[in-house]
């Protein structure tokens, strides 16, 4: 970390000392672009999306297995985040909770939904960031 950071600042000073806001521009766009959080990759349904979710309420079989299934992302963020751990919840609590983010994002998908439930019930309130 300590090379990193050092090749970094003696970069930085020569952009600036050359005069090249050409380089400074570009070394800073490569530096910021590289400490923006990835995308979470999420592992699940073949179909993921509101639609989904909603037309499983007709299939209790479905629908337990997608609660199971945000129950499985609200255990593996008590798992990596064990300071900010979401609280017991109840399988009613889960399809409220995803019931309600496929009502006001229809165009999105369940998994997203677990992921705001792990920021809403941990009392975090806002997005893991890396």
């Amino acid at each position: 970390m300590g090379l990193i950071f050092h090749c970094t600042v003696n970069s930085l000073y020569r952009a600036m000392s050359m005069r090249k806001p050409l380089i400074f521009v570009m070394f800073f766009l490569a530096v910021s672009s590289s400490a923006s959080a990835a995308p979470v990759k999420m592992v699940g349904f073949d179909d993921m999306t509101c639609g989904a979710w909603k037309a499983s309420k007709g299939d209790p079989e479905q629908r337990r297995m997608f609660v199971a299934w945000v129950r499985g992302v609200l255990t593996g963020h008590n798992y990596a985040r064990q300071s900010q751990q979401v609280s017991a919840v109840s399988n009613s609590t889960v399809e409220n909770f995803v019931d309600r983010y496929c009502t006001e994002m229809p165009q999105g998908d369940f998994g997203e939904a677990a992921l705001r439930m792990t920021d809403r019930f941990s009392g975090r309130n806002e997005a893991i960031a890396k």
